[in-house]
Order: C-alpha cells, then sequence, then structure tokens
C-alpha cells in the first residue's frame, strides 16, 4: 500500500478546518484534532491522517444540521484554494477534457479510496463516492464535492452553468431550498444510488476561457514530483509511541513526560489512546517488549542492566513479564 493512500492535502485540511470554524466550531474541537495546526499545513509536501479530515467534516456535520453545509465550504474556496488540483481541472481545452486529464492526480488532495468518477461521452457525469462512515457526514462531503466542481466549472468556462441532473444517496432534507438555490436547478433527487451531477455536452464541451496545454502538461509534472516527495505526517498513535520508545530509551518513560514531549495534556493524551482503543498501561508494557526483544538481541547487555533500563523493579521483574510475553525466558530468547 502507497503510504500517501491514506492521506489528504494540506490544501484541503486548510480550506475544510476554516469552514468548520466558521460553521461554528469550537476552536479547542479543531486544536484537538491531529495535524491542522500551521506547522504541519505549512507546505503541500505533508500529507495529513484521512481521519483528521473526516474528524473535520465530523465537526461540521455536526455543528450545522441543516442542508448547505458542504456548499458553505465552497463558497470561501476560490480559485486556488486546492493549489495544484484547482488549476489541473481548469485549463484544458474543456471541462471534460481538464476533468479526465486531472483524474488520475486525484491523490493529490485526497486519499486514493475517495471515489472520483467521470461518465459520458456528450453529457459528462461526476460521481463521488467517500470513504466516510456517518450519514451525515456523507452527505456534508458530497454536498461539498459537487458544489466544488460545479464552482470551478463556471469559473473554467464563464458561463452560468446549471447541471441537467444532481443526485444524492441521502434522504431528502425537510427543506432543500438552499441546495436548489446553490445548484441553480430543482431536478435534485434523493435517496439516489449515487452522489452525481450531470453537465449537459454543451457545457461539457465549451471552450474554456484559459485553456493552456503546455501549463496543463507543466502542472501534471508538478503533481508527478509532489506524490513522489510527499510525507505523511504520522497519526497520533504512531507519533505517541515514537514519542514513548523515545523516552524509555533514555530512562525517563512517564505519561506527564510523553505528554509534553507531544504539547498535550496528560488528560488530551489518555483521551487519544482510549479513541485509538487502547491505554497508557498498555502501551508501556507493549513497547517495553519491543525494547526488550532488541536489547536481548543485540546480547550487549545483561538481564539485569536490560531490566534496569526498562525501568523494571529488577531482573526477576523483566523475567516474569517476558514470560507473560512470550511464555520463555529472556535467556531461552537470547540462545
Amino acid at each position: 500500500m502507497n503510504p500517501l493512500d491514506g492521506t489528504a492535502s494540506t490544501h484541503l485540511i486548510r480550506l475544510v478546518r476554516d469552514a468548520a470554524l466558521r460553521a461554528g466550531v469550537r476552536p479547542e474541537q479543531i486544536a484537538a484534532v491531529h495535524g491542522v495546526d500551521e506547522a504541519a499545513l505549512t507546505g503541500e509536501l505533508n500529507r495529513i491522517p484521512l481521519d483528521s479530515l473526516v474528524r473535520l467534516w465530523e465537526l461540521i456535520a455536526h455543528t450545522r444540521t441543516t442542508p448547505g453545509a458542504g456548499v458553505a465550504v465552497v463558497r470561501d474556496a476560490p480559485l486556488g484554494s486546492l493549489n495544484t488540483w484547482d488549476y489541473l481541472v481548469t485549463t484544458g481545452a474543456t471541462l471534460t477534457d481538464s476533468l479526465h486529464a486531472a483524474q488520475p492526480y486525484h491523490r493529490l488532495v485526497t486519499a486514493a479510496a475517495e471515489g472520483f468518477d467521470l461518465d459520458g461521452d456528450g453529457d459528462l457525469t461526476i460521481g463521488y463516492r467517500t470513504t466516510a462512515g456517518d450519514p451525515a457526514v456523507v452527505a456534508v462531503v458530497n454536498e461539498y464535492v459537487l458544489a466544488y466542481y460545479l464552482r470551478r466549472a463556471r469559473e473554467a468556462t464563464g458561463r452560468p452553468i446549471r447541471p441537467s441532473r444532481v443526485t444524492f444517496g441521502h434522504a431528502a432534507p425537510a427543506d432543500h431550498s438552499e441546495l436548489a438555490a446553490a445548484f441553480g436547478t430543482e431536478n435534485i433527487e434523493f435517496d439516489a444510488p449515487a452522489d452525481s451531477m450531470t453537465f449537459t455536452a454543451a457545457d461539457a464541451t465549451a471552450p474554456l476561457l484559459r485553456p493552456d496545454p503546455t501549463l496543463n502538461q507543466l502542472l501534471r509534472s508538478h503533481a508527478d514530483l509532489v506524490l513522489a516527495s510527499a510525507r505523511p505526517i504520522a497519526d497520533p498513535l504512531d507519533a505517541f509511541r515514537a514519542a514513548l520508545a523515545e523516552t524509555l530509551d533514555r530512562g525517563e518513560v512517564s505519561l506527564d513526560t510523553v505528554a509534553r514531549r507531544l504539547l498535550l495534556s496528560r488528560r488530551t493524551l489518555q483521551r487519544q489512546l482510549a479513541e485509538h482503543g487502547t491505554t497508557w498501561r498498555q502501551e508501556v508494557d507493549l513497547a517495553r517488549y519491543e525494547q526488550a526483544k532488541s536489547l536481548l538481541a543485540e546480547g550487549k547487555l545483561t538481564t539485569a542492566a536490560i531490566a534496569n533500563k526498562l525501568g523494571f523493579a529488577d531482573d526477576r521483574a523483566l523475567r516474569k513479564a517476558f514470560h507473560r510475553w512470550t511464555g520463555v525466558s529472556p535467556t531461552a530468547l537470547a540462545r
């Protein structure tokens, strides 16, 4: 599996994070989401875990519960908000040409499993399939995606494009007038098999205002470089385990020490561990086991020295723990 497959771009994270604040999500709720601070969002080579993006969408969906939450994100997303991707989808000869050429680079914006579909020879249908599980979140994400492509289509063509059809997989809300106004059509179907939007052939094949084949090729080359050089930001559990291993190696392991290294409060760290289905005690036990195995394999330290390094009372306590971990004694493994 490609390490980028479960990640999203810093540009998309920033867009949704700022939209969450405008929607009324409390700043402390956003601060608790991994990888949405300014340090992590600096530069397009950083990649943020998809879980963080989904969490931001969850906060929006459960703060603004009426239709239009996804559309509101797009209102504050002018051309350039998603950096290279925005220009990839707007510099071809036509909408159809631009979107088909950009499609292989969809990972530039979001995770590979997030489905971006194109269909049609004349009319062009855009479909989207998010991996979010919460139906309320799915509704907001797909609303945003379709509204995003409609805005880019209007910007690229200079035409007041109105989709011939819009479909949503979620149930019809009591009032969808805001969606009808945003998409420019009452032809919106709910409880549909897919979330999609269809442009007429006249709109899909209309020449764009600024077609630039050379620029489009340069953008694809740049996208290749970004994808080849991008670096995932570790998820909270990975970051915690790295900090724990380092403090354990230095002989200064404690919950407060690790929390300080991660710039978290003791309570926040404990909550994050619980969200990942684990505890401080379990993680320390696992870290000790992994380091004990490595140190025994090196054969440079006695069991007493290893016990002291890993914070055991004595080598007897280490032997007892090792038997619990493996069913054999440390010396048996070292042989």
